[in-house]
């Protein structure tokens, strides 16, 4: 948990800023299933709405950048609470990125609209966003709860959806030579699936950041990586 202090102004500006983090980690949660739903759906509405979400979340990984800038003029923390209020500003970059993510899929939708996701595809394409908004949700709840071992754990966990998007990244190229039909779709599909692989990237960045600001020092060791992608040609990068 965030540090408590005598001066309960210090400690309200602090809740403020743990508080908007999870308000922002929940609506990116939500746009990002939800831009998913409407790429299988074809449901142009819903991806609408993902794509206006967006200049809320915005919003609000601006009101935090305001209110941290500020109590570190007020207040000049040190030590915790210094890394507490960096911390802060570093997840809401990335959980602003990971909305991003979520408004580039839902941008795809019309895209690809009356051509179809192929079932098969649509279950990679779940199974890969279902990995990554699982690790989203679980470092959310440690940022509630400031665990540096589980914040390590999901840091690991992250070669898991590289895996998968490898997998899902080889399938794609073989409709695309199976029939020419398929490059458009499947060349959107590919932007997809990378943009939900990065949404675990992104996840993987904020667990870094708990660790770092629980303990005072950054995970030991390179980050886990599985993805072979950009060995067989990767566009998507």
């Amino acid at each position: 948990m965030a540090p408590t202090h005598i001066l309960s102004a210090y400690d309200e500006e602090l809740k403020y800023l743990s508080r908007r983090i999870s308000e922002m980690g929940g609506l990116a949660e939500e746009m990002c299933s939800d831009a998913l739903r409407a790429l299988i759906n074809s449901d142009t509405g819903l991806a609408q709405k993902v794509i206006s979400d967006d200049v809320i979340l915005d919003q609000a990984e601006r009101e935090i950048q305001d209110k941290a800038i500020l109590t570190i003029a007020k207040r000049q923390p040190m030590a915790a609470d210094l890394r507490e209020i960096v911390g802060t500003l570093r997840i809401a970059a990335d959980l602003e990125r990971v909305g991003d993510l979520g408004k580039n899929i839902a941008k795809r939708v019309i895209a690809v609209q009356g051509s179809g996701v192929p079932r098969k595809l649509a279950r990679g394409l779940e199974h890969l966003s279902d990995l990554a908004l699982v690790q989203l949700k679980e470092v959310l709840d440690v940022f509630a709860n400031r665990s540096a071992e589980k914040a390590e754990a999901i840091r690991i966990r992250d070669e898991e959806i590289d895996a998968m998007y490898t997998s899902l990244f080889r399938e794609l190229l073989t409709y695309m030579m199976e029939d020419p039909r398929n490059i458009t779709p499947c060349t959107h599909l590919l932007f997809c699936a990378k943009n939900i692989e990065r949404i675990g990237d992104h996840a993987t960045n904020i667990a870094e950041t708990i660790y770092y600001m629980k303990t005072g020092s950054q995970p030991e060791g390179d980050r886990p990586k599985d993805d072979s992608s950009n060995t067989l040609g990767a566009i998507t990068k």
